[in-house]
Formats: C-alpha cells, structure tokens, sequence
C-alpha cells in the first residue's frame, strides 16, 4: 500500500508572473478597435443615405437652426452689398442645372471675420472681412461658386449626418441620453455642417466652381489669387472654413493652373464694385 503524502503547493502558484495591467490594456485596445470599426460604418451608411433626405426635410432643419445664425440688421451700404452677392450668385447659377425644389440663397454678414460657408437649406454666408480681401470679382466668385458646389452635391446634410450619427453613438456608449445632453447634441449640429466637409468634398466642389466660373467668365483668371492673398501675408495657419480643410494652398493653385491649360482663357478678371472693397465701419 502507497503511503500517502501531502505535499505543500509551491509558492505563488495561483497568481499569473506577467502584469495584470497588460490584460487590461489588451481589453482596452480591443474594446476601441471595434468600436472604431463600428463608427467606420455608421459614417460609411450615414454617407450614402444622407443625400437621399429630400431638399425640404433640409430646409426645415434649417430654419429650426436659424438662431445659430440669426440674420443681420443691414443698413443702406450693407444691404447693396448683400444685393450685389445675390445678384452674383444669380448669374451663377445661370450656368448650373439646379435639382428640382433645390434653390441657394446668399447672406451678407457685416463681420470682420475673412470667412465664407455653405450650410444646411441652401444658405451661404458672406462675410465683410473676406470681401475686403478679394482682388476681384472673379476670386470672390470662386469662392461662391465653391459654396455652390456644397449646396449642389449635398455636403451640408452628408455632414450632419456624419457628424449626427457618429455624436449619437458616442452619446449612447457614454450614457448621454437625458434630454439636456440630447439637446445640446442636436444644437451643435448646425456648426458641424460648417466645419466638417472632408477633403474629397472639397476638391470636387473646386472642380465644379472652376466649371461654373467658365461658364460664366469664359476664363478662371483670378481664382488663384484668393488662396495667394494668404500664401503672401503667411497666414496659412489662419485659414478661414473655405481653406481650411484643404491641402496647401500651392496644390489648389496648381488644379487651377491645369484646369485652365485645359480650357480656353478668354477676357481678363472683372473688378469688383467699390463698395465691397470699402473698409467696414467702426
């Protein structure tokens, strides 16, 4: 008969040598990957469908955001600007085959700021401060046929719902789902609209504005300059939304140089009115 022995477990059998934080971190690592995979294709879906919101549904999101942006008390000068914007944006769209239902309406804001967008319903905004910087009729029409082109290829309400899908998401994971916190999530979609056009959409709209400005100029002279006013003041770090989702200023001058070896240049650069060059009062 085997005698029977008790032998003591050796010291620290039941505990793992490696660092438990290393497992944790591995847990971590994986939890964001697939929640990065997860978020990949809600925007990828968010996409695809958001064009399909018809004009109107837009329109009305608008109008429940219009305090974002609430409309200026003109005076006599501000309004002839706001007149010659319109006036522009009607002589360019001569030229665009605009979807039924769908229509751009142009607002000037009496604001320093050197800025111009194209948001939710069809609305863009111009500021005084970029109208003071444009050399000519024909950069400033650059700029609003780029806006334009958002307007036309449905950016505004791609990026809502980019920006809309991935902040519930988020909203939901982290428990924000009282409606204070709901709330201000859908307040800040009228400024994702304006922020967040990725690179691709922007380089598509300044292939349409080149086409738009054609049409209308017979040349593209002068587009180049809006992005060379900055390039020679070394403001390239102070972009405003029109600039600053693209790739260096050098790249799009470039576009513009080809476009235009492509196509016949015809005429030369229209000055702009003198009172959109007018210093803004204080």
């Amino acid at each position: 008969m085997t005698d029977y022995e008790n032998r003591p477990l050796p010291e620290g059998i039941n505990y793992s040598q490696e660092n438990p934080l290393k497992d944790f971190a591995l847990l971590v690592l994986a939890a964001l990957g697939g929640l990065a995979v997860v978020l990949l294709l809600l925007v990828a879906l968010a996409n695809s469908m958001a064009p399909l919101i018809p004009f109107s549904v837009e329109q009305r999101l608008a109008e429940q955001m219009a305090s974002q942006f609430p409309a200026a008390e003109l005076n006599e000068s501000q309004a002839e600007k706001q007149a010659y914007l319109r006036k522009l944006a009607r002589e360019l769209l001569e030229h665009v085959e605009l979807p039924e239902g769908l229509n751009v309406t142009v607002h000037y804001l009496p604001a320093g700021a050197v800025n111009a967008f194209a948001t939710l319903g069809g609305n863009i905004y111009i500021f005084e401060g970029l109208l003071q910087k444009m050399p000519s009729e024909n950069a400033l029409a650059m700029v609003m046929a780029h806006e334009i082109a958002h307007i036309l290829h449905r950016d505004p309400i791609v990026a809502m719902g980019r920006g809309l899908t991935v902040s519930l998401a988020l909203a939901s994971i982290a428990g924000v789902a009282n409606s204070s916190g709901m709330d201000w999530l859908f307040r800040q979609m009228g400024m994702v609209t304006v922020m967040s056009f990725t690179r691709g959409q922007e380089r598509e709209a300044d292939s349409r504005a080149l086409e738009i400005l054609q049409a209308r100029y017979g040349n593209v002279k002068g587009a180049e300059s809006i992005f060379a006013v900055f390039v020679d003041e070394g403001r390239d770090g102070e972009m405003p939304a029109f600039l600053s989702t693209h790739p260096l200023s050098a790249e799009r001058i470039a576009r513009i140089e080809d476009f235009a070896e492509d196509h016949l240049q015809r005429g030369e650069p229209k000055e702009l009115p003198e009172f959109s060059t007018e210093k803004q009062e204080e």
